[in-house]
This record gives structure tokens, C-alpha cells and sequence, in this order.
């Protein structure tokens, strides 16, 4: 039976990722089960680069293929900002609600109407004694709410409404995010690579 390392420590993405491949074959396996705790800086030009460069690290690490993300929030009022920097928008060891606070004061003049953003996400596959990363992209369109709404999901969930079913992401149902989330679409898109794993 085919394995596949899902390389990341976050608990939210785990979990999701846990439920996004609930119906491939090949048996998923997380870093704590593996007792790895790599600390990897994130350094790169895209979320591709960035994703390939922790999908290498675990890859190597554990011996085993590895799928890893990298994904962030892009405002187009704040001229695609955070982006890259996401996860550090508001410092290192910034709590969510400290990052929400952050995003809402950048936007406090910024009306309804002039507050879209997308998150993106991309995803990169890499064997073990390979360098090379095949990578996959998918991108969620949405607005940026006044103030946060809805328990579920992680990081900026709460803050991004989807026009299209009139809440925030974190008011979705997990079956729903699960099909329109950009982390949904990244391994939609990637699913070709991870059934290549299974040959």
C-alpha cells in the first residue's frame, strides 16, 4: 500500500487534508507519526517554491513521498498583500485574532464593494531521492468581511466571505469548503500526481 507524508504540523491543515483525500488508496501519514518536527524556513518566490522546498525536507527526512502546501490571503486593496507573508502578516507568534485585527485596520477605509481578495494555494509532490517537485495550483475568490464571523475552519477563515453562499468560510459547512476552498482545488488539481504515486 502506497504512503504518502502529508508534511505539515499544522493540526488544521491535517486535518483537512485527512478529509480532501479521504477516498485516496494509499495510506496517509502525518510528521508527529513519523516523530518528525522539521524546521524549515520558508524562503522562496511563490507559494510553489515554497511548497516544493518543505515537500523536499520531508521527503528526505522521512524516505517517503511527501505532499506539502503553501497557501496565503491575497487583497487586491492592499496590492495582493499579505501573500507571501501570510502566516507572519502580524509577527512571529501572532495569535489569529492578533492577524484579524491587523487586516481589518489595513482595510478600515476600504468600503464594501473594494474589498476582494482570493487565497491561494499551491501544492508539491516529491518522491524520496528526487529533487524534482510536481506542483498543483487552486485559487478561492471572495471578499474580505468587516469583522469576524463563524467557529469553523482555521487562520483567516473567519474574515473571508464567499459572495456566493452569503457567509464567511468559516461558516461553511466542512463538505462545502471542502469542494471551493483553494486548498480543495490545489488537491483537485493534484490528485493526477498523487494517483501516479499508486502505479
Amino acid at each position: 500500500m502506497a504512503k504518502l507524508c502529508i508534511a505539515t504540523n499544522n493540526l488544521g491543515k491535517q486535518i483537512e487534508f485527512r478529509e480532501l483525500l479521504a477516498d485516496w488508496p494509499g495510506t496517509l501519514v502525518y510528521p508527529q507519526e513519523l516523530g518528525l518536527r522539521l524546521e524549515i524556513e520558508e524562503v522562496g518566490d511563490s507559494y510553489a517554491e515554497i511548497a516544493a522546498l518543505k515537500a523536499r525536507a520531508y521527503a528526505s527526512a522521512s524516505g517517503l513521498p511527501c505532499l506539502a502546501d503553501d497557501s496565503g490571503l491575497e487583497v487586491d486593496a492592499l496590492g495582493g498583500a499579505p501573500g507571501l507573508y501570510t502566516a507572519r502578516y502580524a509577527g512571529l507568534g501572532a495569535s489569529n485574532a492578533d492577524r484579524w485585527a491587523k487586516l481589518l485596520d489595513a482595510l478600515a477605509e476600504t468600503p464594501e464593494g473594494q474589498r476582494s481578495a482570493r487565497f491561494r494555494c499551491a501544492v508539491a509532490v516529491v518522491r524520496p531521492g528526487s529533487t524534482d517537485a510536481l506542483t498543483a495550483e487552486g485559487t478561492c475568490e471572495g471578499q474580505i468581511a468587516f469583522a469576524p464571523r463563524g467557529a469553523g475552519g482555521f487562520g483567516y477563515d473567519p474574515l473571508f466571505f464567499v459572495p456566493e453562499y452569503g457567509c464567511t468560510m468559516a461558516e461553511l459547512p466542512a463538505a462545502i469548503k471542502n469542494q471551493i476552498s483553494h486548498r480543495a482545488r490545489a488537491v483537485q488539481a493534484a490528485r493526477p500526481l498523487l494517483d501516479e504515486l499508486l502505479a
